[in-house]
């Protein structure tokens, strides 16, 4: 009986395995390290479907559209409006004012979650008045399906601590009292493509038309080496030439051969675009 307990215990553990391997070859978050975080993220997946992790690897074969449930539970969607300030100053102060003679400026937030990043961004340039706002073309993607509902909605509640960065005079300049909450304005909401796309794969990469400046915050700190060199070669080749790459401030890629020159500014730093040809990490 013990040792039948045992046995028991060990497939439990290499069907664990199998289902952070599945998930790091499909979108490239690497659980394999963290295998306990990835057993509370999904046991409650697996009691409601009443399934063992062998079950369930084999359901998620069987059954593609499962990826999405899977998705809402492993990926993490902390964010908040005018995150990282000193970012968005410099996108306005250094950048914007290199783009004055363009008819038109694409911008991609990369996993942009719940919508925070991308509307900041449309509001921030707005306010700046460096270009105008009918030149700026802002591509949203994420890969969560159900954060880009929410994206695409354009409502938060009043007590929810994405305004806890917020200036006052931004939320009445820029929202809608409505119900319970705020309504992004419809002109800062049409600037919005939101799509979703998965990093890794080639397809949905392949989906982004070339871009100017990409913001991918916060994201790569949950891949490994070798996902962030595929992601960030991606973003080399979707950049038009002299473009700019921002990433979170707990991430860096100085040292990767990425062709990418490193911007060190007063307050931040951020990457820029050497050349127009293509990465050789592809």
């Amino acid at each position: 009986m013990k040792m039948e307990f045992i046995k028991e215990i060990q497939d439990q553990d290499l069907f664990l395995i199998e289902l952070g391997q599945m998930i790091y070859n499909f979108c490239g978050l690497n659980y394999l390290d963290n295998l306990s975080s990835l057993t509370s993220k999904v046991s409650k997946r697996l009691s409601v479907l009443n399934m063992s992790y062998r079950e369930y690897t084999e359901f998620l074969k069987r059954n593609p559209q499962e990826w999405d449930h899977l998705v809402e539970l492993i990926t993490n969607n902390e964010t908040y409006f005018f995150r990282e300030e000193s970012q968005l100053n410099e996108l306005c102060h250094a950048i914007l004012p290199g783009y004055r003679n363009r008819t038109s400026i694409r911008i991609w937030s990369a996993a942009c979650s719940t919508g925070e990043e991308p509307y900041s961004l449309a509001m921030t340039i707005a306010e700046s008045g460096i270009v105008p706002l009918e030149s700026v073309h802002i591509i949203a993607t994420d890969i969560n399906k159900k954060v880009l509902q929410i994206a695409r909605r354009g409502w938060y509640h009043k007590n929810s601590l994405c305004f806890r960065r917020t200036p006052r005079e931004m939320l009445d300049k820029y929202f809608i009292p409505q119900d319970e909450g705020y309504q992004i304005k419809s002109f800062i909401k049409e600037k919005i493509d939101f799509r979703h796309a998965n990093l890794i794969n080639d397809e949905d990469m392949a989906a982004i038309e070339k871009v100017d400046i990409i913001f991918c915050r916060n994201v790569l700190i949950y891949f490994d080496s070798i996902t962030t060199g595929r992601v960030v070669a991606k973003f080399y080749n979707c950049l038009n030439p002299g473009g700019y790459l921002f990433l979170g401030h707990a991430e860096t890629i100085t040292g990767m051969n990425t062709k990418f020159e490193t911007i060190n500014a007063r307050a931040t730093f951020y990457y820029r675009k050497r050349g127009i040809e293509n990465s050789p990490f592809l």
